[in-house]
């Protein structure tokens, strides 16, 4: 079976309008207003503390890689190093872009921008991006964001842990928005009031990067690579593109219900940390505006509503695998997560092919 055509401006898109998946109404689990208006209390202390250790962490792992250099005890320093730059930074750009990660905007925008340039993400774009992301969550011809097609291309997705196409494919798009051109597919989700922000941005992005290839050259030495730039976005991917693939992949297509397209993982305190508690990623899609901090909570509020979270993520995995593999020959086939006798049940598409509804 051939592979759906995922593009912003193809048929699917066309079709995903047609269907009113681009507009539809999505499933929300029932809260009263006065628990939901604390779970969304947004606060500077959490991030703060926990911003502060982050390059408290940066600092000391920076320190030691610098302090072993030209040895192999600088190894694990670098390994570290590179999961802060090129994975947590990940989980920092997604909740400082939701502006919930500190109550304080100047605090949200600075770290959203500094973690935009260490993965990699021209922050205009991917703003824009993420929020047709929310919109049409794996919505086939909507969302820009799925990383799982299908079929699945196994060994696209086995270069995506070492930033081998992820990382020139970015350093193309500045390229291509620093001559002062967006992409027919950029189009559709950023508005014409903020493309002169993204030829700039592109432009300053390109000298940046450029920067630690000067510095090695002046120093003659390889070491100011590894600390900024294209090469710590690269060897440090692995781990935030381990945790993203629990988000959805082997879920359900076109749906409106973020039960079944959604994926909630329980991580221990390092990944947690890692990752920003974005692991409560159900909680997270149907509340996008609660904070990282409060997400435990929010998750045991709804937990009677949804499906069973996986224990960690080799449980995860353990799906996700088989369904890939599966879908190589079932494109149409879908982990269906089993819910709870207490939550709402999903209210199925009807035989005419319209769109799933919120249950009642």
């Amino acid at each position: 079976m051939p592979m759906r055509d995922y593009s912003l401006v193809g048929a699917e898109a066309e079709k995903a309008v047609a269907k009113g998946l681009a507009s539809g109404a999505w499933y929300r689990t029932d809260i009263p207003r006065k628990q939901m208006k604390e779970l969304m209390q947004r606060s500077d202390g959490p991030a703060l503390r926990d911003t502060i250790l982050w390059f408290v962490l940066f600092a000391a792992f920076g320190y030691g890689g610098y302090h072993f250099w030209g040895s192999w005890a600088c190894v694990p320093f670098f390994f570290c190093y590179g999961v802060l730059y090129g994975s947590s930074s990940d989980s920092r750009w997604h909740e400082c872009g939701h502006g919930t990660a500190f109550k304080t905007r100047w605090m949200n925008d600075i770290i959203y921008n500094i973690a935009s340039f260490m993965i990699m993400r021209e922050p205009v774009i991917w703003r824009w991006s993420h929020t047709r992301h929310h919109t049409n969550t794996i919505i086939v011809g909507r969302d820009p964001e799925i990383v799982a097609t299908r079929p699945p291309n196994l060994f696209q997705i086995f270069l995506y842990f070492f930033g081998v196409t992820t990382v020139p494919k970015a350093l193309q798009k500045f390229a291509i928005h620093a001559t002062g051109r967006l992409t027919d597919e950029e189009k559709t989700f950023v508005p014409e009031s903020e493309w002169n922000k993204v030829y700039w941005t592109a432009r300053l992005y390109l000298v940046l990067h450029a920067l630690p290839f000067a510095l090695a050259l002046y120093f003659g030495s390889w070491l100011p690579l590894m600390y900024f730039g294209v090469l710590p976005s690269m060897y440090g991917a692995w781990m935030g593109v381990y945790f993203g693939l629990t988000q959805h992949a082997g879920l359900a297509e076109d749906v409106l219900d973020h039960r079944l397209n959604s994926r909630t993982v329980y991580m221990n305190p390092i990944f947690r940390y890692v990752y920003w508690n974005m692991n409560y990623h159900v909680e997270h899609h149907i509340f996008p505006m609660v904070p990282y901090h409060a997400l435990p909570k929010l998750h045991a509020v709804m937990g009677p509503d949804l499906p069973k979270p996986y224990p960690n993520t080799i449980a995860a995995y353990h799906d996700i695998i088989g369904a890939l593999l599966r879908q190589l020959k079932e494109p149409t086939w879908t982990i269906k997560p089993e819910l709870p006798g207490s939550a709402k049940p999903y209210q199925p598409a009807a035989q005419s092919g319209a769109v799933p509804a919120p249950a009642e």
